[in-house]
């Protein structure tokens, strides 16, 4: 297998076609970089829990039609899916109202993971989505722990949401600091990198944790890599970045697609050339989400990212 993805789901509710209808959108950090993975020709699974209601048994069936297969118990009474129904404005205004069922939890466990599927893969995914307070968030710390020691790729995606920390940006802030050290590749937005002490702070946090790159996307006005002690740099191109629900999931698949299609496989394999092929890889598939605008038929597939490249 190609790369893993782990965390808790969150499903966008996007307007449909006509006035008061609402289409469901199985997405969130984890998820939507399974399936950008997926599209773009990669052998990807999911590490998740889902519940054994209609939204579920939904939610399954739509990640296998992606090609994401399915890693964790799939349908348990343990877990009910969390939703989030979402406002959109003119301009690309989003507000979100999350919903849960009270006493259920379809977070991971440390007993959901297994030490086979380390072995059989390239690279984690995780994301501070796919965290909650303790001790579920425990689950990522440790899975990112297991793959980093086996010598595997470990990407994280900061991903900042009000409901998994109950506003608290800096307990959400300080758990993120206490994986980093298990990480390869970093991402932030230029929203969330205040969670690691800002800007001027990227250098001090990668020498740290040993961050091997960190990945800035800047909407509209591009992206920049982090890599040793150069910053490498493309513009963006003419869209908004924000008004799409996955973009920035369809940067990061896109990204580290690029990276394991070009060879990589241990933190000596990067190059300044494969890296730059990167971020411009991504930026160009966060563009094309943008252009079809929500859900995970907006994620792009390998085939479309390259016709926009070679155009």
């Amino acid at each position: 297998m190609d790369a893993i993805s782990l965390g808790e789901i969150l499903i966008d509710f996007i307007p449909g076609k006509e006035d008061g209808s609402y289409i469901r959108n199985p997405g969130g950090g984890p998820a939507n970089a399974a399936v950008a993975m997926a599209r773009n020709g990669l052998d990807v699974g999911l590490y998740t829990r889902m519940g054994n209601d209609d939204f579920g048994r939904f939610l399954s069936e739509t990640m296998k039609n992606y090609g994401v297969k399915v890693l964790t118990p799939e349908l348990t009474d343990k877990a009910v899916t969390t939703m989030a129904f979402v406002t959109l404005y003119p301009g690309g205004e989003r507000t979100f109202t999350f919903a849960r069922k009270p006493g259920a939890d379809m977070l991971l466990s440390k007993e959901d993971l297994r030490e086979e599927d380390i072995r059989n893969t390239r690279l984690v995914h995780a994301s501070s989505f796919s965290m909650s307070e303790e001790p579920e968030a425990g689950a990522t710390a440790a899975f990112l722990k297991m793959a980093h020691e086996a010598g595997k790729l470990c990407a994280f995606d900061i991903n900042y949401r009000n409901v998994v920390w109950n506003d608290d940006k800096d307990a959400c802030a300080e758990a993120v600091r206490g994986i980093l050290q298990y990480v390869d590749f970093l991402k932030i937005s230029d929203e969330e990198v205040d969670m690691i002490g800002g800007e001027e702070n990227i250098g001090a946090v990668m020498k740290e944790y040993g961050l091997a790159a960190v990945v800035e996307t800047l909407g509209s006005k591009g992206a920049r890599c982090f890599y040793g002690d150069q910053v490498l740099e493309i513009e963006g191109r003419k869209a908004d970045a924000i008004d799409a629900t996955g973009c920035g999931d369809a940067f990061w698949g896109g990204f580290l697609a690029s990276l394991l299609n070009s060879g990589v496989n241990t933190v000596q394999d990067l190059t300044v050339e494969n890296l730059k092929k990167a971020i411009t890889y991504g930026n160009v598939g966060g563009w094309c989400c943008v252009q079809v605008k929500g859900g995970m038929s907006a994620l792009p597939t390998r085939e479309q990212i390259e016709k926009v490249l070679n155009s």
